[in-house]
């Protein structure tokens, strides 16, 4: 083989073994060049804080203030209806149970049938972090729960006030089954004919409402009396702004700003009345006239429980707002 033929061999070698080589060259790079697409979008981080989740104002908010974490079904049947009622809206459920460090733990092993349902957020209940920048924080630094008669209902009383007054939104007791929404931003719901209670309230965040009752509940602070900073104190403000009426009807009221929903929008069954939740009706009522049922748990006290398949009216309220809960209820 003469000279130039050898040269020209060689050559054509060195040029295949280059291809070959680029090509596998790009093959290997290619999943790494896809890696570092910065065209990608971005991933939207998930809202840890409340002040991010409650943000638009307008946030649903449960508190738990023992430390219990073994709810009863009633509570998870609470929340579940509301995070099904308010579909677009944040569902926060504040729990003294919880700690920054094992809440999503937590949440996952006690509330299986609540962690799926995404507009659903739990928090701790941090006293110090909720009373901070608030009416009521010079109040707490100087409290000593140990010597409160009624330091649960004291503290929840006043978490759902300073909570609805930095945020906004709807503060709910956990024996309300939501089951249709609220028109109003700004309400109070009566539960008799001439009174109004603090389980049920929504206003927008700094509410003047609002701001009045915790500076009222700093100034006529009496730990000895049930209620003094919880449906009295409501009634005792809202009565500064205007005269409550008496309701006959069914017809809510305004109050300058303020709607007070009759009793029929939450009370329909009154708190006299409250074992006709665990009794069969001949007809099932529609509630057509009401955006939640507050099924009297402080009356109730665990006397009655709700069996599934029982057929009482419980039984069917919590079947259709909560089936999530309702299916892991033990039967029998």
């Amino acid at each position: 083989m003469s000279n130039s033929m050898k040269i020209a061999t060689f050559f054509l070698l060195l040029t295949t073994i280059g291809f070959f080589y680029g090509v596998n060259q790009r093959q290997n790079t290619l999943p790494l060049m896809k890696t570092l697409d910065i065209s990608a979008p971005l991933q939207t981080p998930v809202p840890r804080t409340p002040s991010e989740v409650l943000k638009q104002g307008d946030g649903i908010i449960f508190l738990e203030s023992t430390d219990r974490m073994q709810l009863p079904p009633l509570v998870l049947c609470a929340v579940e209806s509301a995070a099904r009622v308010y579909k677009d809206r944040p569902v926060a459920f504040f729990m003294k149970g919880l700690n920054d460090t094992n809440t999503e733990e937590l949440v996952k092993r006690h509330f299986p049938t609540l962690s799926p349902l995404s507009n659903i957020y739990f928090f701790p209940l941090n006293f110090e972090e909720i009373f901070t920048d608030t009416p009521l924080h010079s109040w707490y630094k100087k409290i000593n729960p140990q010597q409160e008669s009624y330091w649960t209902h004291v503290s929840s009383d006043g978490c759902r006030l300073a909570l609805i007054w930095k945020y906004g939104g709807v503060y709910l007791d956990t024996d309300v089954i939501s089951i249709r929404t609220i028109p109003k931003q700004d309400f109070l719901a009566s539960e008799h004919s001439t009174s109004t209670g603090n389980g049920i309230f929504g206003f927008s965040p700094h509410h003047p409402f609002t701001q009045k009752c915790m500076e009222d509940f700093v100034q006529k602070y009496d730990s000895k009396i049930w209620g003094q900073q919880g449906p009295i104190l409501v009634t005792r403000i809202i009565k500064t702004f205007c005269k409550i009426p008496y309701f006959n009807e069914k017809e809510d009221t305004m109050c300058g700003n303020i709607t007070i929903f009759n009793p029929q929008r939450f009370f329909p069954v009154p708190d006299g009345a409250w074992r006709r939740y665990y009794q069969v009706w001949d007809q099932l009522p529609e509630f057509m006239d009401s955006f939640g049922l507050h099924l009297w748990n402080s009356m109730n006290k665990g006397q009655v429980t709700m069996v599934p398949g029982s057929n009482v009216l419980a039984d069917h309220l919590h079947k259709q707002y909560c089936p999530s809960t309702y299916g892991e209820m033990p039967r029998h």
